[in-house]
């Protein structure tokens, strides 16, 4: 899966928290919104200063917060762990857990969230 298909279809996906999602998909992602939220940021701040980067520096948060969570459970759902698991995050080390589990390879066979991702290239 290439970065443009990764960024379009979790976009697509933006509150399917339903199925799998693989490795590809989820770091693509990432990658996107880290990119995208620096290039936000640097664009507002050069034309309109710190105080609107700030507002719409929030307000690109706002807008991609449910799609970050979405394909997060989906990532998780690729390695059979329920989404909830998200929740890890609110704890100190949680974030650490999650973070290991997002780099392991999925199940190869179907889960109880489904087939695996059709792009099973990681």
């Amino acid at each position: 899966m290439s970065f443009f298909e990764a960024v379009a279809a979790c976009l697509s996906r933006y509150a399917d928290f339903k199925g799998r999602a693989a490795r590809a998909e989820f770091w693509w992602f990432m990658l996107f919104l880290l990119l995208a939220s620096a290039f936000v940021n640097q664009m507002t701040m050069s034309f309109f200063g710190a105080t609107a980067a700030n507002v719409v520096s929030s307000i690109f948060f706002l807008a991609m917060v449910v799609p970050t969570i979405s394909v997060s459970a989906r990532r998780l759902h690729d390695m059979n762990h329920t989404g909830w698991w998200q929740l890890l995050s609110f704890l100190g080390v949680g974030t650490l857990i999650l973070l290991i589990w997002f780099m392991l390879p999925g199940t190869k066979d179907a889960n109880r969230f489904g087939n695996p991702p059709p792009s099973f290239e990681d």
